[in-house]
């Protein structure tokens, strides 16, 4: 894959880097690791371009003792009256790697364009395998939650925050980290903290399949007893889901997250006799589907933003 073709052709619109991603994704899962370097190489600098004026950043906030028990907050320029959402993301990373700040745009971009839609949103960090294993990453998304549920309206920058609509947001090892938090009985809270999940190419089988590029994440979080991959992946305790969840998938995906998140809505759908709801964004891929949000490119956020009030309507 040459990237260095993807970089000189930065785009300086939504539409033409859509149209990357387009061409793009047929040869994503030939070198995910140059498709990775691509999708930054061009939504950095189109994310660069959006202007910062509505909205203010809190950065590097402690919520735990570890040095990477650490969150932004992203919060409306305008103070919302009337209770404004709370929409929180944890990234991904293959268990392994990752940090709320790729860069300078990336993956504040998330968090920034809720905050843009009138929410007070939060970039969330949280500590990695090997020193964290399983169930490591669904606790600290637990004691994110638990702290920003006692002080995120100190940080809201005169918003009033509605506490009855928060909105939890997971991208791959994060989305595994935000279902087990809320489905898992040795960490779920005794009754819901948010009001709904968003699982975003979310690992929710642990596998070590020969073209999972992220089996050595999975080895290092879940560990080497593969008797343990079946009852400590999310897919276990689907059917103890608490809450709605929005299960979104890009069209071009890392090898079976897509499948897997199609297995997890079918379980939903038989305990619930009724479908769940459920995304395919189209033209993206595994990296992209979260890269271009605060572009331009409406693909995904205006399904989250429905999402969100259809869990809770605003007056």
């Amino acid at each position: 894959m040459d990237t260095q073709t993807f970089a000189a052709s930065a785009p300086r619109d939504w539409e033409s880097a859509r149209a990357l991603m387009r061409a793009l994704g047929p040869r994503w899962k030939n070198d995910i690791a140059a498709g990775r370097r691509a999708v930054l190489d061009v939504y950095t600098p189109l994310l660069a371009m959006a202007s910062t004026e509505d909205f203010t950043v809190v950065r590097d906030l402690a919520y735990g003792p570890h040095a990477r028990h650490r969150l932004d907050v992203y919060r409306p320029v305008a103070p919302v009256r009337g209770g404004a959402p709370v929409v929180v993301f944890v990234h991904g990373g293959g268990f392994v790697r990752g940090d709320m700040n790729a860069n300078a745009q990336i993956y504040g971009n998330v968090p920034r364009y809720f905050a843009r839609h009138g929410c007070v949103a939060v970039n969330v960090e949280y500590r990695l395998a090997p020193e964290a294993s399983f169930p490591g990453g669904a606790r600290d998304v637990a004691l994110a939650i638990r702290w920003l549920r006692e002080h995120i309206g100190a940080y809201a920058g005169g918003s009033d925050v509605d506490l009855s609509r928060m909105l939890l947001i997971g991208h791959s090892a994060g989305g595994s980290h935000v279902a087990s938090y809320l489905c898992d009985p040795r960490v779920r809270p005794a009754a819901p903290e948010v009001a709904g999940a968003v699982l975003i190419s979310a690992r929710l089988r642990a596998d070590i399949l020969p073209d999972n590029p992220n089996a050595p994440g999975v080895l290092a979080y879940y560990g080497d007893d593969a008797a343990r991959y079946e009852p400590d992946a999310p897919m276990a305790h689907a059917e103890a889901m608490p809450v709605p969840v929005l299960t979104v998938i890009a069209q071009f995906e890392n090898p079976h997250l897509d499948t897997y998140a199609l297995e997890f809505c079918h379980r939903l759908a038989q305990r619930d006799a009724r479908a769940p709801r459920f995304v395919q964004v189209r033209d993206h891929n595994h990296t992209s589907v979260v890269a271009h949000l605060d572009t331009g490119d409406d693909s995904l956020g205006r399904e989250i933003l429905q999402f969100l009030h259809e869990l809770n309507p605003s007056p």
